[in-house]
């Protein structure tokens, strides 16, 4: 089924509270782009029956790379490498050139999915970075998230959760299904954070990494989705990454466990393909896709922002696709590093990797995504999706071009 038309139906959320006075206040005009951005949303097929298909070999796991000997393939031999296994893959992954990750399939299951925990909260402390730097504007008054309308395909249907197993256990990110030049209608693409996939400059890739669009679909309590039935949890199912690509300034400055230079190339592009070899790409699978704005015009020059992910830190649980809507200002993190998006937001750690969002031609295009938040999760910063963020994307798309 070809994509469905971006839906421009108004919502009505209530609007957050505002703590502290802004140095710049919105003009009405500023305020209506805002009100038209929140009710522009994306709309997908209806999800299908998640029904179990053949195994995936384990080359489709690889994107190609042949795997280490004694890296788990299998569920019984990922149950094996539970004693002192994981040191084992961390110790390869540091060393490994490419990305690898085998396909094993009922990994994830709804029990698993629900007790992954939030990503590391790449939070910043006042000390860590100051108003005085070039680049830097005043901080945001703090925007209370709102949920997505549900069912989430409806409203925002190319947003899911990226799971992945990390030497700290099984944890949550957020990504976005993004449009794909090489495969028009087509893609197989998902964007997410640099630090939802590669641990920086001190480890190596995480693992068992999938993506699932729609998680979750009508929003229930995060202790009651283990019984929800399989289709509202995973309704288009699970997607592996087989290939994964971040930049080289996450490789070689991220921080896993605060903001740091590497925070402003801090993006990363998935190439997924079903679990259930079901043959449709993913665009095909949920039935549309976000185009991605590289070089878009600086913050001051966009009237509103709109992050959406999966916070999964207090207070929240995972459970349900949020959203923040604010007008962006800059904020850099170290001298010398392209100036970060800035929003008010008060999503946690889990939302990392979801897409932001701002309305181009009556259309939604995704301009960045979560990176880091302040200690006090009242606001969020993002890299701006400049020309080492369309490297990377370009890479991966010609990468599988002709495939």
């Amino acid at each position: 089924m070809p994509p469905t038309p971006i839906s421009t139906e108004p919502s009505e959320p209530s609007r957050p509270h505002i703590s502290r006075r802004r140095s710049v206040r919105r003009t009405a005009a500023a305020s209506a782009v805002l009100a038209a951005l929140l009710a522009v949303t994306v709309t997908a097929c209806g999800p299908s029956d998640d029904k179990a298909g053949s195994s995936a070999s384990a080359e489709h796991g690889t994107g190609g790379l042949k795997l280490p000997k004694g890296i788990p393939t299998s569920l019984d031999d990922l149950k094996k490498w539970k004693d002192g296994g994981w040191k084992n893959w961390d110790n390869w992954a540091r060393k490994a050139k490419d990305f690898a990750n085998p396909v094993i399939k009922g990994h994830w299951n709804r029990e698993s999915l629900s007790q992954a925990k939030a990503a590391p909260d790449l939070s910043v402390k006042a000390t860590d970075a100051g108003s005085g730097l070039d680049g830097t504007d005043a901080e945001p008054r703090p925007v209370n998230a709102q949920q997505i309308p549900r069912p989430y395909h409806q409203n925002m249907a190319p947003v899911g959760k990226v799971f992945f197993n990390s030497p700290q256990g099984p944890m949550v990110c957020s990504g976005t299904i993004v449009s794909d030049p090489a495969h028009p209608g087509k893609s197989n693409l998902v964007w997410t954070a640099g630090h939802c996939v590669h641990s920086g400059k001190k480890g190596g890739w995480m693992r068992n990494i999938i993506f699932v669009p729609s998680y979750n679909d009508y929003g229930a309590p995060m202790n009651q989705v283990n019984s929800a039935p399989q289709q509202q949890v995973t309704p288009y199912g699970r997607f592996w990454a087989d290939w994964i690509s971040t930049s080289g300034e996450w490789m070689n400055m991220g921080d896993q466990e605060h903001g740091s230079a590497g925070s402003a190339y801090d993006f990363a592009v998935l190439h997924v393909k079903p679990e259930n070899g079901s043959g449709k790409s993913l665009e095909e699978t949920v039935g549309t896709s976000v185009p991605i704005w590289f070089n878009a015009p600086d913050a001051h020059q966009i009237s509103g922002m709109k992050a959406v992910g999966y916070p999964a830190g207090p207070p929240y649980d995972g459970a349900r696709m949020m959203n923040c809507l604010d007008r962006p200002g800059r904020f850099t993190m170290q001298q010398g590093t392209p100036p970060m998006d800035r929003i008010g937001c008060t999503m946690t750690g889990g939302s990392s990797g979801g897409g932001w969002f701002a309305n181009r031609g009556g259309k939604l295009a995704l301009v960045s995504n979560t990176s880091i938040s302040s200690a006090q999760h009242t606001w969020l910063a993002g890299p701006r999706l400049g020309p080492e963020a369309q490297r990377v994307f370009d890479g991966m798309s010609r990468k599988f071009a002709g495939q």
